[in-house]
């Protein structure tokens, strides 16, 4: 099953691709890699996640709130090629966790991505990956996701 069909099959709908916060691309591709810009949890323009988890989030919120993210970076994997079926695999994810000082549960937030990536692309979604508890990110997001692709 293709990448997009799966897609469709999960039920699952990308956002319009989230605009660039400044002096920056979305994506930029040197050879077969595509590096896609850090995306924060925003749908329809709107914020969906912000504040810190251990205050204003839980771990289970806040990986929603990674799974918000991970629909954005799809959304610019779609738009920068065409088709999620341009994508032959995942190769790395930072993510970045908005959270109290000593928060030491990032990589449980961050599964709200990998989980998604996975479910979406198979074998190909797994990736190697940073997940990084932070004193704050743009717009007082609560995820922040990065991602790496290889594509076809």
């Amino acid at each position: 099953m293709s990448h997009e069909a799966r897609l469709q099959s999960l039920g699952l709908e990308l956002p319009a691709p989230p605009p660039a916060g400044g002096n920056y691309l979305p994506a930029v591709q040197v050879g077969k890699l595509l590096y896609l810009a850090g995306v924060i949890c925003t749908a329809h323009g709107a914020m969906t996640h912000t504040g810190q988890v251990g205050r204003e989030h839980t771990i289970a919120t806040a990986a929603e709130g990674a799974r918000v993210c991970a629909l954005n970076v799809l959304a610019n994997i779609r738009a920068a090629t065409g088709s999620l079926d341009a994508v032959k695999r995942f190769v790395t994810v930072a993510g970045y966790v908005n959270a109290v000082s000593g928060f030491a549960d990032s990589p449980a937030v961050i599964n709200g991505a990998s989980d998604l990536f996975v479910e979406v692309f198979g074998d190909a979604g797994r990736h190697a990956r940073a997940a990084v508890a932070v004193a704050g990110l743009p717009k007082n997001s609560t995820v922040e996701i990065q991602v790496v692709v290889e594509l076809v």
